[in-house]
């Protein structure tokens, strides 16, 4: 008789009294003892264990906070508007994205400025305002924006944004890099100020003297004069590889879902837009984004209108419910299954970024669907088969 047969026979007679000796401890625990059941190729079977797996607190992390009010945050403020901030530093789940709400006056400009660390992605909110990227090759694009209106600027493309006319402007920015942030930014002014003036004078041809009255520090958002609609210049790049995306008009951004609407730009649809997807979901009272996961991103959101519910899973027996209102943030992990309810009586309106200009997401309900009846019969032990039909059509 070889040891696989002697092991299974054995496992055989201990049977039920094998769980009725370790009672209440195999329904608790699924852990065994060191080299139980054999090495290399010389496995086998172990007698019964508990019927549910247990996961002990120690071997599985915490499960962490996935909810931060981005415009509870404190701003930092200069004379032309404000920008809060939610990073990995206030925000700690946040690795993989960055998220920026910023509000620029009438006659307000972000000044010119790159980011080392981390590519931008835009969703104008209210008002107009303009941007002007210059790319290394040295050619520069000016593009106008409405609500509604995306933009994506590539890590380390210089930019700047200002408002046009009379209204103010407000956009949600996000970054595919959590540590990202508003204080780190490479501003002209601030470059200006620390470099040593004959190194300026040499590099503008002029005189030293002439850099006494730029700004002392970064300007960052600066007040100025209104720029007008009519004075407002208009040069986009061709359209496959232009830095604006016309998110609530373009239909290719159209993919609607039982239950709301989804307006979403990926690589796809935006050539220049390579690493990260992004969009603007709508779910109706009372429905939900039902259970899925994100196969290749992580997922971060911005609440705009609506009160909202998200049940996160995060493996090992760790789930979490968090609600959400206009202000807040969510960051969903790669791989985290979770699903999103409108708990209000009104619409909710979220923006939603990922970090991978492909989009990638598998739902729950198709994988029972595509599943054999044995297999979910196995998994869903004890659930009547009618149940099981049930979940099949859902």
């Amino acid at each position: 008789m070889d040891q696989t047969r002697r092991l299974f026979l054995g496992t055989a007679a201990l049977g039920a009294g094998g769980l009725m000796a370790t009672g209440a401890k195999a329904l608790e625990h699924d852990h065994g003892n060191p080299g139980d059941g054999g090495f290399g190729r010389q496995a086998g079977s172990l007698p019964p264990g508990a019927k549910v797996a247990y996961h002990d607190p120690q071997d599985v992390g915490a499960m962490p906070d996935f909810r931060f009010s981005l415009d509870g945050n404190r701003p930092k403020v200069t004379s032309g508007g404000w920008a809060k901030e939610a990073t990995v530093h206030q925000f700690p789940i946040s690795k993989g994205i960055a998220g920026v709400h910023m509000f620029l006056e009438p006659g307000a400009s972000r000044e010119l400025h790159w980011h080392a660390i981390a590519a931008e992605w835009a969703y104008v909110i209210d008002g107009r305002c303009q941007t002007v990227v210059l790319d290394p090759s040295g050619a520069s694009e000016i593009n106008n924006y409405e609500p509604g209106d995306l933009w994506y600027f590539p890590k380390g493309h210089g930019h700047s944004i200002q408002t046009i006319g009379d209204k103010p402007c407000h956009f949600i920015l996000s970054f595919d890099n959590g540590a990202f942030s508003e204080h780190g930014t490479f501003s002209i002014t601030d470059w200006i100020d620390v470099t040593p003036k004959d190194m300026l004078a040499l590099d503008f041809g002029l005189p030293k003297d002439a850099f006494d009255v730029f700004p002392k520090g970064e300007a960052y958002i600066q007040a100025g004069p209104v720029l007008q609609p009519a004075d407002a210049l208009d040069a986009p790049w061709p359209k496959d590889s232009t830095h604006k995306f016309r998110l609530l008009k373009d239909p290719r951004a159209v993919r609607e879902f039982e239950g709301g609407t989804f307006r979403l730009a990926t690589v796809d649809e935006w050539p220049i837009q390579k690493t990260m997807s992004g969009g603007v979901m709508t779910i109706r009272p009372g429905q939900m984004r039902k259970l899925h996961w994100n196969v290749n991103a992580n997922e971060w959101h911005y609440y705009l209108r609506g009160k909202g519910q998200v049940a996160l899973f995060g493996s090992g027996g760790r789930g979490k419910v968090a609600e959400f209102k206009p202000g807040d943030v969510a960051y969903i992990p790669m791989g985290f299954g979770h699903a999103i309810k409108n708990i209000g009586d009104e619409d909710l309106e979220i923006v939603q970024t990922w970090d991978n200009g492909k989009f990638e997401e598998i739902d729950l309900d198709t994988w029972i669907k595509s599943s054999p009846r044995y297999l979910l019969s196995n998994n869903f032990s004890g659930v009547p088969g009618e149940t099981l039909t049930k979940l099949k059509r859902a």
